[in-house]
This record gives C-alpha cells, structure tokens and sequence, in this order.
C-alpha cells in the first residue's frame, strides 16, 4: 500500500492496514503526526487571533457581571461568540495541611472541609526494601495506559 491520504486511511480497516510493511506504517504514522502537528498549530494560531478580537469585549461584559472569570455571550454579526475564561485555583498544600492539623486537634473531623488524598510516588516505592513495600502493596493498583509504538527507519 503506498501512501493514501487521510480519508482512505480511516476508511482502511486497522486490520487491512497491519497487513501493510513496516516500511508503508512508518509513513503513515509520520504522516498522520505531521498532519495532526500542523493542525494543532493552526487551531493555537486561530485561538490568539480570537483571543485579540474578543478578549477586551469579553473583560467588560464579565466585569459588568461582576464575575473575573467564567461564561459571557454576545453577537459579532451573524456569529454568537461564547467566550469562557475559566478558574485555575491552587491551594499551598504545607498551609492546608496544618489546618487540617488544627481542625482535628479541635475535635472537627477536617473531611467535612477538605478534600484529602493520598499518594506514594512510584519512583521512592521502586526503591523501597521490601519489608516496606510490602505494608504498601494491598493499597497499590497497577493500571496501563494505552499502547503507544514508535516507528522508525533503520539505516541500511
């Protein structure tokens, strides 16, 4: 199979194309990535031409709201523009923590205010002995992700 363009690729069944040669996947594969590449390039270059039409009308509609962030919506000719600058919060996890510690040593159960969660980092758990690993090993999930292959050609 030589190179067919990106239609006839998704109209290929996956199996019709793992019959084809290391060789013809490699290509489809580079050639898929650049597509996507150059998509995604064109999408960013689109978005900062967005963000400089409307992002000083979307300000003013969001602080006669008296909203900093979220949904506003108004008209450019025939297009309803929606813009939505969303909240990225971080919270100093060493100032939680101790007010978790007060919150608790008060009596409160601090579960009714925050959210806690627990993590071992795989790295320090590899490096573990195994005496240690072993307490940890009933409260660790192996999960996989998807199968990911990278293709390139040798030189002869």
């Amino acid at each position: 199979m030589n190179h067919l363009p990106p239609d006839q690729v998704l109209a290929t069944p996956a199996g019709k194309l793992a019959e084809q040669s290391s060789e013809s996947l490699f290509h489809l594969k580079n050639d898929a990535a650049d597509l996507l590449s150059a998509a995604k390039a064109i999408v960013e270059h689109v978005d900062h031409a967005l963000d400089l039409k409307y992002s000083a009308r979307a300000k003013e509609l969001r602080l006669a709201a008296g909203k900093d962030t979220g949904v506003v919506h108004f008209d450019d000719g025939h297009v309803r523009v929606t813009a939505d600058l969303s909240k990225k919060i971080d919270w100093e996890q060493k100032q939680l923590a101790e007010i978790v510690r007060r919150i608790a040593s008060t009596g409160d159960d601090p579960t009714q205010y925050v959210e806690i969660t627990y993590r071992v980092s795989e790295a320090k758990f590899s490096a573990w002995p195994e005496t240690l690993k072993s307490a940890f090993a009933s409260a660790r999930t192996l999960k996989t992700g998807k199968p990911g292959f990278r293709l390139a050609l040798i030189q002869e």
